[in-house]
């Protein structure tokens, strides 16, 4: 039974400008007309006189609820909660899946508002956890960081693709094409001709510059280069637009990469002087005990983490993730080909692959980053699929994270038997059951 089915409950459907507010009384029955507020301070105000009267009248607080609605709920939130309302934020999965228990196909704001205060008063449901705005604010800064990251992706790749049809080879050259000397190189004979018409010493020279590598490896690169500007100055299309397309490309790249320097630069000076500064770094000191778990992506775990004690236990903490396998059963029938649900912080899951790749690797001298995690994934899943090991992989390192930010203690890398002999050493009633 739901903890409010004897109280009266109050379901807010927002959108973008205005949300539609639904109250039942404690019988279940609906209190009055639905009320509609504007996202204004007036609006807001509207809907405080409404919930004092239904104090007023009903003898109990109601109960307000309302779905996570990307951004347009927080301003609502926030308000209410500095204004001592008992309100709490749901899944909009648990209310989608229960709009559609009547035949007729009627979808509208009043509806919903309804059927969320149903649901919220007659089912034990979920609720998110209130998020103060300075730790907000760390959210956010995080999630810009990324959106930046993924629009100087997204440019690299069109930058690429001009290479192909424009500057034909070029792309061969360079494991990198923004790297400092191909930038540098491309600025500088944006077209085959620019290069052709070019001394060789003078290439040669800024190619040594750039690279900080030894003339023999310059010239061995200018013949190359000299070759595929041959090649494209014949099947390249148009490689004279692309001098102005390398211009523009050189400009946004540089912006965006001042842009990252510079949110990187504000969310560690925003450490330095918020409120739950110690704990946080504190909690990040323990996290950069992984190896292969940068600066960014430790805080990005711990942004979209937040408090620990929220997860019980690591199953939790890996379903908030999204990795967990979905599940199809029917009657006998059980499938073994189940895909993760994807349907935690898709941030956070980001995050938490870059590190499953870094766990993976080698150093410079052949050595795993992470021997128990290097071992895991390349000996004991075998000849499974590469995606299929690194979910794996991530399942095991959120398991490692939840146990060091709960018991509050460094990572240490242990092979596993090591580690059951420890543990079981240490529970003598374990190892005699």
């Amino acid at each position: 039974m739901s903890n409010y089915y004897h109280l009266p409950v109050v379901g807010i459907d927002i959108a973008a400008n205005f949300s539609i507010v639904s109250a039942l009384k404690p019988d279940g029955d609906i209190y009055q007309k639905n009320l509609r507020i504007e996202h204004t301070l007036c609006g807001f105000n509207k809907l405080l006189t409404f919930l004092q009267k239904i104090e007023e009248e009903l003898g109990d607080s109601p109960k307000v609820f309302c779905e996570s609605t990307g951004i347009y709920h927080l301003t609502l939130l926030h308000f209410l909660v500095n204004n001592q309302v008992d309100i709490r934020v749901i899944n909009p999965l648990i209310t989608n899946s229960n709009k559609n228990s009547n035949i007729r196909k009627v979808k509208n704001d009043k509806l919903d508002s309804l059927s969320i205060a149903k649901i919220c008063k007659f089912d034990n449901v979920k609720t998110s956890s209130f998020t103060c705005e300075e730790f907000l604010h760390l959210k956010f800064l995080v999630r810009e960081y990324y959106k930046v990251v993924d629009l100087k992706a997204n440019l690299k790749k069109t930058f690429s693709n001009n290479i192909y049809i424009h500057y034909p080879g070029l792309q061969d050259a360079f494991a990198d094409l923004t790297g400092k000397t191909p930038l540098m190189f491309i600025t500088k004979y944006p077209t085959p001709q620019h290069l052709l018409d070019a001394c060789e010493n003078e290439v040669i020279n800024m190619l040594v510059t750039s690279s900080k590598r030894g003339v023999k490896w310059a010239t061995k690169k200018f013949k190359q280069l000299m070759d595929i500007a041959k090649s494209a100055a014949v099947i390249g299309i148009n490689s004279l637009l692309f001098q102005s397309k390398v211009n523009r490309f050189y400009e946004s790249f540089t912006f965006y990469s001042h842009q990252l320097q510079s949110i990187t630069k504000e969310i560690f000076e925003y450490l330095d002087g918020c409120s739950f500064a110690n704990i946080f770094k504190y909690n990040l000191e323990l996290l950069k005990t992984f190896k292969g778990i940068g600066d960014i992506s430790a805080i990005t775990l711990l942004v979209e983490i937040g408090n620990i004690d929220k997860f019980c236990k690591p199953q939790q903490l890996v379903a908030f993730f999204g990795i967990d396998p979905g599940i199809n059963q029917s009657g006998n029938f059980s499938s073994d080909c189940n895909k993760m649900s994807k349907r935690g912080t898709k941030v956070g899951r980001r995050a938490l692959y870059a590190i499953a790749l870094a766990s993976i690797r080698t150093n410079k001298n052949k050595v795993p980053i992470n021997q128990v995690i290097y071992e895991y994934y390349h000996i004991s899943l075998g000849k499974k699929k590469k995606k299929v090991k690194l979910v794996a992989v991530m399942n095991k390192l959120l398991r490692y994270i939840f146990s060091v930010l709960k018991n509050q203690k460094p990572y240490e890398i242990r092979n596993p038997k090591i580690h059951k002999r420890m543990f079981l050493e240490s529970k003598p009633s374990l190892q005699s059951a």
